[in-house]
Formats: structure tokens, sequence, C-alpha cells
């Protein structure tokens, strides 16, 4: 009965950190997140949601832009934050969308922009040590196949937050 409640526990914490609030209103952005390239890549506006005390799982969102010829792909990430760190994306399964773990990482195909969001592929930090709080921020490596290895700070936004400011109008991959 313990492990059906702390079931029950963790999909509630996880509903809550990846279900849109009703108004799906942008919080203001606590910090502005760097643009950075690494390769034929453009990393931007990375943000995570911050997570209630004693929470042992958060999402980590990014826009990936491939400026390239060439193919790539987002194959790890990792943080000093979480012990664990997996790619996800969210599957409908009948009526219920369900997440799961992208096999062989998120594919990032020539001129295409990828946005990693609350209700799409996103980086699912697992174990975290603490929680993220609103206005801090993290670092993350991604690891992408071809163009290695680049570290982004990740600003926190709060509980629900749908991303940093002047997000609104980007669309799901």
């Amino acid at each position: 009965m313990r492990h059906i409640f702390a079931a029950l526990g963790v999909s509630v914490l996880l509903a809550a950190a990846f279900t849109p609030p009703a108004s799906a209103q942008h919080s203001p952005g606590v910090h502005a997140a760097a643009v950075q390239t690494q390769g034929t890549l453009r990393i931007d506006g990375a943000w995570a949601r911050a997570t209630p005390p004693g929470g042992k799982v958060g999402g980590a969102f990014v826009t990936l832009a491939n400026t390239g010829d060439a193919p790539d792909r987002l194959v790890s990430a990792a943080s000093p934050v979480a012990d664990r760190i997996e790619l996800h994306t969210h599957i409908k399964d009948g009526d219920v969308m369900r997440m799961r773990e992208v096999e062989g990482g998120i594919p990032l195909p020539p001129g295409d922009t990828i946005k990693l969001q609350p209700g799409g592929f996103h980086i699912m930090l697992l174990g975290l040590k603490q929680a993220l709080a609103a206005g801090s921020s993290f670092p993350l490596t991604l690891t992408f196949e071809k163009a290695g290895s680049v570290q982004v700070d990740v600003p926190v936004e709060a509980i629900g937050s749908m991303g940093p400011a002047g997000q609104a109008g980007m669309h799901p991959q």
C-alpha cells in the first residue's frame, strides 16, 4: 500500500511539473538565457520550472537550431543538480499523454529548429539533489552527436511557467 501512495505522489509531482496551467500565461523571465553556438548549432532560451520543496524530478527546456547542412542530434545532458538526466517526449496513449524516454537522442535535421518545451521534447532531471528555486539557475551540459558538448546556464522560472518572457508565439516541434 505504501508503494501505491509513493507512486501516486510521484505521478502528481510529474503532472504538476509538466502540465500547463489553465491560464497558460508566460511568466516574466528572471534572467535572460544567453544564446550560444556550438559548431553549426544555436542553443537559445534555456529554462527550467521551479519544483516544490522535496521534489525529486524536474524539467529543463531549450531551443536548438541546426544552421548547418548535416543532421545532428542531442544525445545526452548532465548537471550536478540531478543524479540522472534523460531526454523525454510525450506520446499519446489512447486518451492519455505519457512521458517516454527518447531512445537514441533528439534528432536535429539540417536547417531546422527544435523547441524543447512542456508537453513535447524535454530534458528530465531525476533525483534532484535540492529543489529548483525560482530566480536561481544551474549549469547543464548538452552533448550532441557531432557538435560535441556545450554548457548552458539554466534560469529557473516559477512553478507552472510556460517559459521565459518573449517566448510566447513560438510553436512546438
